[in-house]
């Protein structure tokens, strides 16, 4: 797989552009019935990882569940349930192997066909999926450890689709469970990851359980992101909700929690000037913030309208209403991230600055008779609260009626998902974040999916960009590669996918006297993590 080893090595180079917050202390053992209480960014209310692409979902999908393959912190893509893999001559068969001793947390044996059901769901549901299974003849089991898959053509991203380390993960289910089909949530939380969801427990808004599967059988390699060893050296993990953020900072300072996984940035310097805590940058290549705009629906149906919001908007804005510290935000026009190989200005430097002129044009020119945006806003999630307030005051400028209703994330992600009129409960905008590692690449990145109903929320439709995201997947020669991710950036800015509204930085905040081990990665991994007496 040369491109992803060259991208792989292209990448590491530029994460070590970017400084790093703090560093981490050597991981020791854990001593026995030891609990970890963390405040994350959001509380947990849907628990499927697959039906969403929100983060929480997919951190407590880290937490139960694991994968085929996973990518290390040099981003090489690594064996993780599989034990060995090979790939015909022709290119055409992969085989794969399972570890011996993969459990379900009900103490079944993890078999060729629950894995089997397990990428199917995921390849319906995710964008990297989708295109993966686009090339899939057929998988079958070979035996209860061994599956094959057919490809109807050779596919260069097999093993980094199923390596894939952010939303949507491949994470491996029963069968059972697995053939829920992918529209609808999952009823049944058995995993085989290194932790346990304990569902009694779980009260949202109030605390959410995991604690350590005994019969876990980690790999010997030492953790690496979502690779290696998943070594669970504490007993419970308890995530507690505190949506109040001077709340959650002063628990921390005071002890009282050990991790607060997304400290606001206008809190930071009290935590700065706590001795016992320290802030990690485990995210080093940062996040961008995106804009998103729903075809379905007037008056994102009309491409000149979604143009037209697109040069009414820009970056900065948005980065000083939530970030607000410049150490920890960039203006960045490349779509797919600055700092790595496809960091290209070409068609996403409409974003640098707005032009309220240009919008209003383009709005008479598409007869916009002021048909209302109606723009979810997200208040209780502090790194994206500010967004649709700064978006709303723009497309106003730019000749746009806005209509912003507020809601907490979770409900946003629930909605976000219907396609109803926006009279009727849905929608036409919103604001969201993604880590780089979910948008690196024009197959992995969920806004490039074009392909209508089995498109991402929004719900875009162009066969030329899915022609031009095919070309990229089969390509093999990287310069052709960059050209086909230039051209796709500037077809995505052209008809309108969504918009990217700024890169950014967050660190997490965890009491160095209690905890020690925590691993980088582009979600916060809870094995490899140790507290400390005392």
């Amino acid at each position: 797989m040369n491109w992803g080893r060259s991208f792989a090595r292209s990448l590491l180079a530029a994460a070590a552009a970017v400084p790093m917050l703090a560093g981490l202390m050597t991981a020791t053992p854990a001593a026995a019935e030891t609990t970890l209480r963390v405040v994350m960014h959001s509380d947990l209310k849907i628990v499927d990882p697959i039906w969403t692409t929100a983060y929480i979902t997919r951190n407590h999908g880290y937490m139960i569940y694991d994968t085929l393959f996973a990518m290390d912190e040099k981003l090489n893509v690594t064996p993780q349930m599989v034990d060995t893999w090979k790939v015909s001559d022709d290119k055409l068969t992969y085989t794969f192997t399972l570890r011996d001793g993969l459990k379900w947390h009900d103490g079944a044996p993890v078999t060729a066909e629950d894995c089997i059901a397990s990428v199917k769901r995921w390849g319906s549901k995710d964008s990297m999926g989708q295109k993966l299974m686009s090339f899939v003849a057929e998988m079958k089991a070979v035996d209860d450890k061994t599956f094959t898959m057919q490809l109807k053509e050779p596919y260069g991203l097999v093993l980094l689709s199923l390596a894939k380390p952010s939303s949507n993960v491949p994470f491996m289910m029963p069968k059972r469970v697995a053939e829920t089909p992918a529209g609808e949530q999952i009823s049944d939380y058995v995993g085989s990851g290194p932790f346990v969801f304990q569902k009694d427990e779980w009260k949202p808004g109030d605390k959410t359980v995991y604690t350590k599967f005994a019969d876990y059988k980690p790999r010997s390699e030492p953790g690496s992101w979502a690779a290696g060893g998943k070594v669970a050296k504490v007993d419970r993990v308890e995530w507690i909700s505190m949506p109040d953020h001077q709340t959650a900072v002063n628990a921390l300072v005071a002890g009282e929690i050990d991790v607060l996984e997304a400290p606001p940035h206008d809190l930071l310097p009290i935590l700065e000037g706590a001795e016992e805590v320290a802030l990690l940058n485990t995210n080093p290549l940062g996040n961008q913030y995106m804009f998103r705009m729903n075809w379905l629906h007037p008056p994102f149906d009309n491409q000149k309208v979604r143009q037209a919001a697109i040069a009414a908007l820009s970056q900065e804005p948005f980065l000083q209403a939530v970030i607000g510290n410049p150490a920890y935000y960039k203006v960045c026009p490349a779509m797919f991230v600055c700092d790595t190989p496809f960091a290209f200005t070409e068609g996403g430097d409409a974003m640098v600055k707005s032009d309220f002129e240009k919008s209003k044009a383009l709005l008479k020119e598409a007869g916009y008779d002021g048909t209302p945006v109606v723009l979810m806003h997200s208040t209780d999630l502090a790194v994206l609260a500010n967004l649709a307030p700064v978006a709303a005051d723009l497309l106003r400028k730019g000749g746009f009626t806005v209509d912003m209703q507020s809601m907490d994330w979770q409900t946003l992600v629930s909605r976000r998902a219907k396609k109803e009129k926006p009279s009727e409960g849905g929608w036409n905008a919103f604001l969201t974040s993604w880590v780089a590692a979910d948008i690196l690449n024009p197959i992995s990145a969920a806004g490039y999916n074009t392909g209508c109903d089995k498109a991402w929320f929004g719900w875009p439709c162009d066969e030329k960009m899915e022609q031009l995201r095919n070309a990229f997947a089969t390509e093999t020669d990287e310069a052709k590669q960059k050209d086909l991710a230039k051209q796709i950036q500037v077809r995505a800015m052209e008809i309108g996918t969504h918009a990217h509204a700024g890169q950014w930085y967050q660190p997490t905040a965890v009491r160095k006297d209690k905890v020690e081990g925590m691993l980088n990665g582009p979600a916060p991994f809870f094995w490899n993590i140790s507290r400390i007496d005392g």
